[in-house]
């Protein structure tokens, strides 16, 4: 058994940071951070009386080249007195038994019962609607652990197979990583159950110790907040176990590392004391989102720090949240085509055909733009946005609406955490390779063709995935009800149906997308030249 293996991977593998042994000299100092600039993953957190209908909503933009791209639903499993869990480290996400790369780290006491949930590059939802979402922000280098044998991919794994609850994750990560060791860098997980919103930060303890440093914040039921792979929770009120958790070492790991003393009267601000807030990319992200919600703040787009929530000054819905990951700084001065015009044979003023927030950097340096981090990202694996109801059902209470790639380009279709599969071509794993059996590819395709001519290419391609989402949001009431009615008939014949009604909106739109990209081939091939 090989325990107390780390490693390094920067985030444009994943959006999770490890350290590899004998790496450490290769790691950017920044200001002795593991991660100075880390811009890989946003996430947007949704109060119950925030949003349109009562639901908790959670979100994970996976902004990475991560090898993985197939999806998959691990069942529920009951096990032995006496059994372990092993716990590994795998490079590409990938959560295959026969991966050559993945290394076992150690080994924990199994429970007797392990939940279902849905999978991907991060796991999403368990089987009782508890959700999380997820950014990097890596931390101080110093943080890092070489003694732990559990890392960001695998905490959310451990949680979602053994909580119900927010808290109750909280709970189980604390007792994970005291007693066998956080071994990543500086992570934001979001969680999200039936009644509750909770935003996590945590931290290596540093090299020789094994454990974890972190804190978490209940959001307030009617605030939305937003992660962008920077630390956000700033002071502590641990007096009011209600809205804030931290570990029992939050105070005296920072004094005796020396980031901050006591003695000082300097306030401890969780996010300074062990991280920074010194990346644009994420504090901008931030910014506008948050201005998305309560836009009459009027927040300082340069500011260092923002409110940790804000009320939403509208509920939201999954459209809504969406909306806002579709942003690209659209009619702001951070919007990079903003001068990218042209001027017609009849005097018009237009953007010009090839102007796309999506440019590549031989582009940004063509045109002479500065290149922004937009919400919208052309390098997204999948974006989730999930549901969590506790007047329903868990096996329909608990929906996560899925897009692969861009998601200005992409429909998100709803996966119901009561189905028994995932849909066959979401579970090929195709990044690294073209393949035509594999989901990811149809929206890969299109998402990269319409940057060659979006002005006009990206309005058909609305054309198509508009109606499918439109539909969808259309048909959830209804189609839930009968849901509900199944279940409570037959269970088997209710996830039957949950499983085929979630296949058959996404095989549709996969459907609709290998077409789309022919289409667009043909339409285009005589601008290409």
């Amino acid at each position: 058994m090989r325990r107390h293996l780390h490693f390094w991977l920067i985030a444009i593998g994943v959006c999770g940071l490890v350290v590899l042994p004998g790496t450490a000299a290769k790691i950017q100092d920044g200001e002795n951070l593991v991660c100075p600039s880390c811009e890989s993953c946003t996430s947007v957190l949704v109060g119950k009386t925030a949003s349109v209908d009562g639901s908790t909503m959670t979100s994970h933009s996976c902004d990475s080249t991560s090898d993985r791209t197939w999806m998959n639903i691990v069942p529920n499993q009951k096990h032995k007195p006496g059994e372990m869990a092993k716990v590994y480290y795998e490079p590409k996400l990938s959560k295959k038994p026969d991966d050559p790369e993945r290394i076992e780290t150690g080994e924990i006491p199994q429970v007797p019962e392990t939940y279902a949930y849905l999978n991907a590059a991060y796991p999403i939802m368990n089987e009782h609607q508890l959700a999380i979402g997820e950014t990097t922000f890596g931390g101080k280098r110093d943080l890092v652990s070489d003694k732990g044998i559990i890392d960001c991919p695998e905490l959310y794994r451990l949680v979602l197979e053994r909580a119900k609850t927010a808290r109750e994750a909280i709970r189980i990560a604390d007792e994970l990583t005291r007693q066998y060791g956080y071994n990543d860098a500086g992570e934001a997980f979001t969680f999200s159950d039936t009644n509750e919103a909770w935003i996590f930060e945590i931290l290596g303890p540093g090299k020789g110790n094994k454990g974890a440093v972190w804190a978490a914040v209940r959001i307030p039921d009617d605030h939305v907040f937003v992660s962008a792979n920077a630390p956000r929770i700033r002071k502590l009120n641990l007096t009011d176990k209600d809205h804030y958790l931290a570990s029992e070492n939050v105070f005296s790991l920072a004094e005796q590392l020396g980031y901050w003393s006591a003695k000082s009267g300097e306030p401890f601000e969780f996010c300074t004391v062990y991280g920074s807030r010194n990346s644009m990319g994420s504090r901008r992200r931030e910014w506008r989102a948050l201005s998305r919600i309560a836009p009459s703040l009027r927040l300082d787009p340069n500011a260092e720090h923002y409110p940790l929530s804000v009320k939403a000054e509208k509920t939201l819905s999954v459209k809504d949240v969406l909306d806002i990951f579709r942003d690209t700084y659209q009619d702001t001065p951070f919007d990079m085509i903003r001068s990218l015009n042209k001027i017609g044979r009849d005097g018009k003023v237009t953007k010009n055909p090839i102007a796309n927030p999506f440019m590549s950097a031989d582009y940004l340096d063509a045109f002479n733009i500065t290149s922004e981090r937009t919400i919208a990202c052309k390098r997204a694996t999948y974006l989730q946005v999930t549901q969590s109801r506790g007047w329903l059902p868990n096996a329909v209470g608990g929906v996560v609406w899925l897009g692969y790639d861009n998601p200005m380009t992409t429909p998100h279709t709803p996966f119901y955490i009561g189905m028994t599969q995932m849909p066959a071509s979401y579970m090929v794993d195709g990044r690294a390779k073209f393949r035509r059996d594999c989901a990811w590819w149809a929206y890969r395709q299109v998402s990269q063709l319409t940057t060659l001519r979006w002005q006009d290419m990206v309005k058909d391609v609305q054309k198509v995935w508009e109606p499918i989402e439109t539909k969808a949001f259309a048909d959830q009431a209804t189609f839930e009800k009968e849901a509900v009615r199944l279940l409570q008939q037959d269970p088997q014949k209710g996830r039957a149906f949950l499983t085929k009604y979630s296949h058959d909106i996404a095989n549709g739109a996969v459907d609709a997308y290998w077409k789309l990209g022919e289409d667009l081939w043909s339409k285009y091939t005589n601008y290409f030249h």
